[in-house]
């Protein structure tokens, strides 16, 4: 997750500037998802530019001006920090620490005094010691990821405020085009350079694990392979040096550290990877939601004349499949481990088939995940797309995970790995569609 800097702008002045710069972009048929700049906000179909009511952040924010609801404020790390992740269910082991200036509390942040982001599938907030502000990201089913701050201060009526301003940041091609969250990792900049935020990029489950972390502290065991990360030469020009050994397969971040300001000393490594996987996926399941709406809304899927469109969308759905399967993750080359509870407690909170088996199980040996398909599933973004999506995604899922589909996209999943898959799923998700209920689907042995 990261912030833009700058000053409060309404929804509307960020609808027209943005519309004037790009009229007449065609974002619906970039050749990739990747490629489009913009998806328009005020389009009657999304309404993004109204105000939000379904995010968990609206719906608490309505509770708390009724009076229903309260934030208690902390002397403790944090203020309000506390209060916030306990009313939005966040684990505090899901801590992660990046030390980059990407936020609108740049000021702040330094090696000393990292933003701290704690996460769970719908809402992200940032603590930045010293901040203004907590920094808030909170996913609604169908309009996407909503942006907020909440005064650090305290306050008679705390309250959150919409920030649209981060837009800036959080809506463009390393979004998908929608507004979305992120994970960002940077190489070190050359000594003379004035540029503090380095060569910075996206980072998700695709990446290779040497180019993931730059700017971040990470705290586990991975072996050998080497991260960017705990790297403080990328801006810290009191130690302009080269990433030494000392950086790796930390236990606990290094002394510069003062963890008395923070709710936990780590900086988890699988938490890390964990979030990188729901950054994107949160994003392509707003984006094919809103190209989908608006291809409706629009009528341009009508039977003679959206056959392109159609296929267009079609390989959209293609794409977030891929993704969700984890068919092009970037494997680990030796096993990883984490150095908080997170690790143990992620995989509780996920639904368990009749085996006891979840989703959200970590594997952390070759892959993430112990079983190739997104927990995000179960997200009610997901759930929020519109239905010809999902009737697509499940045909494609059931194609796959039978052994139907063989095709080279999905040659590393396994026989077993599709059927116990597509047996959790079964079992744990409501709403399928009638055919998954057949016992006797036969599960084809995939080719290997």
């Amino acid at each position: 997750m990261s912030y833009s800097e700058g000053m409060y702008v309404r929804p509307t002045a960020i609808v027209a500037a943005s519309a004037a710069v790009l009229l007449g972009a065609a974002w619906a048929l970039a050749d990739r998802l990747d490629d489009t700049f913009y998806v328009p906000l005020d389009h009657p179909a999304i309404r993004y530019d109204q105000e939000p009511d379904a995010d968990p952040v609206a719906r608490f924010e309505k509770r708390l001006r009724s009076g229903e609801a309260k934030l208690e404020y902390s002397a403790g790390p944090g203020g309000y920090l506390g209060a916030v992740l306990k009313e939005f269910n966040i684990p505090i082991d899901s801590q992660v620490l990046v030390f980059s200036k990407t936020s609108i509390q740049a000021e702040h942040i330094n090696p000393r005094t990292p933003r701290a982001i704690y996460f769970n599938d719908q809402v992200s907030v940032g603590y930045v010691v010293g901040g203004d502000v907590l920094e808030i990201s909170a996913l609604d089913p169908e309009r996407g990821v909503y942006l907020y701050s909440l005064d650090a201060r305290p306050g008679a009526k705390p309250g959150f405020a919409r920030r649209d301003d981060c837009l800036r940041c959080h809506q463009g091609p390393i979004t998908l085009g929608v507004p979305g969250i992120l994970v960002s990792s940077m190489r070190p900049r050359a000594p003379q350079s004035a540029d503090v935020h380095g060569s910075s990029f996206i980072t998700d489950h695709r990446t290779p694990f040497e180019e993931r972390w730059g700017g971040w502290y990470v705290t586990g065991t991975h072996g050998k392979p080497r991260h960017l990360g705990n790297n403080l030469a990328l801006i810290n020009p009191l130690n302009p040096g080269p990433p030494t050994d000392g950086g790796q397969n930390l236990a606990m971040i290094p002394e510069v550290f003062d963890a008395s300001k923070y709710l936990t000393n780590t900086s988890d490594l699988v938490a890390l990877l964990t979030l990188e996987h729901q950054s994107r996926m949160t994003n392509l399941m707003t984006r094919v939601g809103w190209d989908t709406r608006i291809a409706e809304r629009d009528g341009k899927l009508e039977e003679k004349t959206g056959d392109a469109l159609r296929t267009h969308l079609h390989e959209e759905i293609e794409e977030l499949v891929i993704y969700m399967l984890f068919a092009d993750e970037a494997p680990l080359k030796e096993p990883v481990a984490g150095v908080s509870t997170f690790t143990q407690t992620f995989p509780q909170r996920g639904r368990k088939d009749a085996k006891g088996r979840s989703l959200r199980e970590f594997d952390l040996k070759t892959r993430l995940f112990r079983y190739p398909l997104s927990y995000m599933i179960y997200s009610p973004a997901f759930d929020g797309m519109p239905a010809s999506v999902r009737v697509r995604v499940y045909q494609r899922l059931f194609d796959i995970l039978t052994g139907k589909d063989q095709s080279r996209t999905f040659a590393k999943l396994s026989a077993a790995d599709r059927q116990v898959a597509m047996e959790i799923l079964r079992d744990t998700k409501p709403g399928l569609p009638e055919y998954w209920a057949t016992p006797s689907t036969p599960v084809v042995v995939a080719r290997q």
